[in-house]
């Protein structure tokens, strides 16, 4: 065997130890996720119990706020989804989803509330009614 199979050797070896780019998770990032995922979830359940938020519709943007961060938490440290994985195709396809699905509850929600405005009956009060006089 010579000096040159024994180093083409080793070179095709290299090639058997193609590591794929995908996530490689760690303990201590799974610790992070958890951490923030607690923390994420402690905060607007004590805004809410402790009444520190008057206005239910700061309320409604601060919980969504929060619901936003906490997805984001969960798709990066659990999901391992990020624009290097897969060439950013898991990324592009998740992005398409959450507007596929937000036009298709946005719109849902705006027909069914012009449907309500527009077909339902209006209920004024009824007007003072007397009885024939005979």
């Amino acid at each position: 065997m010579s000096a040159h199979d024994i180093h083409a050797g080793h070179a095709h070896d290299a090639h058997d130890d193609h590591h794929d780019a995908g996530p490689h998770s760690t303990f201590s990032g799974y610790m992070t996720g958890f951490v923030l995922s607690i923390i994420l979830t402690a905060i607007p359940f004590w805004l809410i119990m402790a009444k520190v938020i008057e206005g239910r519709s700061t309320a409604v943007l601060v919980l969504g706020a929060f619901a936003i961060i906490q997805i984001l938490v969960h798709m990066y440290y659990f999901l391992h989804m990020n624009s290097k994985v897969e060439a950013g195709w898991t990324l592009l396809s998740t992005i398409f989803t959450v507007i596929f699905v937000v036009i298709a509850l946005s719109g849902t929600l705006w027909v069914m509330f012009h449907m309500n405005a527009n077909m339902m009956p209006h209920h004024d009060a009824p007007a003072a009614v007397t009885a024939p006089q005979s």
